[in-house]
């Protein structure tokens, strides 16, 4: 086990872990913060994404030691009232079923609109194209989406 001091959600936090452990179970076991979710475990459906210095990431197979000084916003640190624009546009069309993969649909979603605030219709669905839904949501994702981009 090694000492590694993380930055989530603007607050300074101190967990040992082995080096290898994946950034998920660090916040999900060491942290308990559920808001992150294990689909895959191989990175591959987006359930798990949390931002690394504003940038997506998948926390699955992001090992805590390659985390470094780098600061993690999690689905729970995306706003502190639960307000952000995509939070919103999220309940205003009604695009959970499940839910269980909506944390890293709209911390994906976050990534683009900070870097592309007036994403088109093909820009959302490929920014978007990792993040897998059971449900079938992906029309009313991209919906809320594009709410969103007019709401910033």
């Amino acid at each position: 086990m090694e000492e590694y001091s993380i930055t989530v959600n603007g607050k300074k936090l101190d967990v040992q872990a082995l080096p290898d452990m994946p950034l998920l179970w660090v916040l999900r076991d060491l942290l308990s913060m559920k808001g992150t979710k294990f689909g895959c475990g191989q990175a591959l459906c987006g359930a798990c994404t949390v931002h690394l210095d504003g940038q997506a990431v998948r926390s699955c197979s992001l090992p805590i030691s390659e985390v470094g000084d780098g600061k993690i916003t999690t689905i729970e640190g995306l706003s502190e009232k639960g307000d952000h624009p995509l939070q919103e546009a999220w309940v205003e069309h009604i695009v959970p079923q499940c839910g269980y993969c909506q944390g890293g649909q709209i911390m994906t979603a976050a990534a683009l609109l900070a870097t592309n605030p007036k994403p088109s219709e093909e820009e959302i669905e490929r920014a978007m194209e990792g993040n897998l839904c059971r449900c079938g949501t992906y029309n009313r994702i991209k919906e809320a989406i594009q709410t969103a981009s007019r709401n910033l």
